[in-house]
């Protein structure tokens, strides 16, 4: 009689090491074969796992880091961030929460072509996300109380969000502009035909001095 009690071993909370996870995401992931559909799919919640993303976009599992970016990059595939504002690796058979300090991806680099109304801003993530800032890909900016300074995110897909890198963040900034936002003079990014407002023109004005 075949002995069917622990089928753990094939459930992402049951996995002991980052080679068990990865075999099991990269059969729901089908990886190599673009990303998978994770709004789609509807599972179960099957608890927590012990996998932190760190703010500087580092991935912990089990309170060690993950070396392999390729590693990194397949369970990034299958992230989504629901409505409940918590963040979840899915696979059509289950869904198991993890902790994210800030954001779940870094954007690393940047690209700006064209010039005002024509600019169009890219980025590219951590993990190799390419996303070109506009309507489907939207910025925001979120003052850090605790420092004094300004973060940006970009959207990259679902409701997972990218923060800007320091070093990237600063370069970004090199392309903004006072444009008039709601009869207010904001200091702003332009692109794809979007503006972005990172704060009054006042108040970097004041910062400035």
């Amino acid at each position: 009689m075949a002995d069917d009690t622990d089928n753990t071993k094939d459930s992402l909370t049951g996995v002991g090491d980052t080679a068990g996870l990865e075999a099991l995401i990269a059969r729901a992931a089908r990886a190599g074969k673009g990303l998978p559909p994770v709004e789609r799919w509807n599972p179960d919640f099957c608890g927590d796992l012990d996998m932190e993303i760190k703010r500087d976009g580092t991935w912990f599992y089990l309170g060690t880091p993950i070396g392999r970016m390729p590693l990194v990059q397949l369970f990034s595939t299958v992230l989504r961030k629901d409505a409940d504002g918590r963040t979840y690796l899915v696979t059509p058979v289950e869904k198991v929460g993890i902790r994210v300090v800030d954001a779940p991806f870094v954007a690393v680099e940047m690209n700006v072509s064209g010039k005002a109304a024509s600019q169009v801003i890219t980025f590219r993530t951590n993990v190799g996300d390419v996303v070109e800032v506009g309507p489907e890909h939207p910025m925001r900016f979120v003052d850090e109380d605790e420092t004094g300074g300004l973060k940006p995110y970009v959207m990259v897909r679902g409701r997972l969000e990218a923060l800007v890198a320091r070093p990237v963040m600063y370069e970004l900034i090199e392309h903004g502009e006072e444009i008039e936002v709601d009869g207010r003079l904001m200091f702003a990014v332009r692109s794809n035909g979007e503006v972005y407002p990172i704060m009054p023109a006042e108040q970097l004005k004041r910062l400035s001095a």
